[in-house]
């Protein structure tokens, strides 16, 4: 009798188990075919000489060797990457994190005021592109006119070598709308008993403000960090849009140096090593702020 049990619940399990697997069976072929297919292929044309029309011709590691030892554009897209992530991610994450505070506070048209911040994170990047070509225009955007008018020069933003990188490093500022929500987040769940307790001290509001507020909002920081990181990484399309890469290759980023490789110079196998070394960089960059943040980030329960 046990035995009968037990194997109609195995058979009940198998029944279970292969229905399951039915329903979320093209979920799995999709990733598959999209995902990991992608992937281990990405790999392999690493290792060949590949333009599409032709067969890939295995040739070991020379694309890595290429890309490290004898490409001198590559050192040029890897420093504008460099200069984007080290300037721009604090920047950014400064900015979402101050935003964040002030709109953390008590005072009239406050849902008003999150939800204008918040906006330009949801706004199509074509779209954002097309309105800062407008504000950075050197003769006819909205910066240069306002400085005409009080007689002062014009800024070459975007035709500029020394400006174009900051220039969108100051965009990327402007769609800090989501990092300010998770920040959000991070302030309202500040316990309010600190702050009496820091206030009983003597604690004025920058202390306060940087030995409670900061501390306690140092997991929401490193979160944004990483992502914002990895993101930089990628970044492609408002630099592809408002610049193409130039002035003078000043804001050719790794990920258009790729997509040039690949989609214009037909060079897949050189773009899959380029995206793998990609993939390499950010895992290593991701490791090293992640073992530093035991230094830094502290948690409520008191681990750190």
């Amino acid at each position: 009798m046990v035995v009968t049990i037990k194997t109609r619940m195995r058979r009940q399990e198998v029944r279970s188990f292969i229905t399951g697997m039915l329903f979320i069976s093209p979920w799995i072929l999709g990733f598959l075919a999209w995902t990991i297919y992608p992937i281990v292929a990405s790999l392999y044309y690493s290792f060949t000489q590949y333009n599409i029309i032709q067969p890939p011709r295995f040739i070991g590691v020379q694309n890595y060797i290429e890309m490290i030892a004898q490409d001198q554009t590559f050192r040029i897209v890897l420093g504008n990457t460099i200069y984007l992530a080290v300037l721009g991610v604090p920047i950014g994450l400064a900015v979402a994190f101050l935003l964040a505070s002030l709109l953390n506070n008590e005072f009239k048209l406050r849902p008003l005021f999150r939800t204008i911040f918040f906006l330009p994170s949801i706004v199509p990047a074509v779209a954002s592109a097309e309105v800062w070509r407008w504000v950075y225009n050197e003769r006819y955007g909205l910066i240069n006119s306002l400085l005409a008018l009080m007689g002062l020069s014009t800024i070459p933003w975007l035709s500029s070598e020394a400006l174009a990188k900051p220039s969108l490093i100051i965009i990327g500022c402007w769609a800090q709308g989501s990092a300010m929500v998770i920040f959000l987040a991070a302030l309202q769940d500040v316990p309010r008993s600190l702050y009496d307790a820091a206030l009983v001290d003597g604690a004025n509001w920058w202390r306060r403000f940087w030995h409670v507020t900061i501390p306690m909002c140092t997991p929401a920081i490193l979160f944004v960090m990483l992502t914002s990181m990895i993101g930089t990484f990628q970044y492609f399309t408002l630099g592809w849009l408002l610049t193409g890469g130039g002035p003078n290759q000043s804001t050719e980023f790794y990920s258009i140096y790729l997509y040039r490789n690949a989609f214009k110079f037909f060079k897949m196998g050189y773009a899959s090593a380029l995206a793998w070394g990609l993939f390499i960089i950010a895992v290593v960059c991701t490791m090293v702020i992640l073992r530093s943040s035991a230094r830094w980030v502290y948690y409520g329960g008191g681990e750190e």
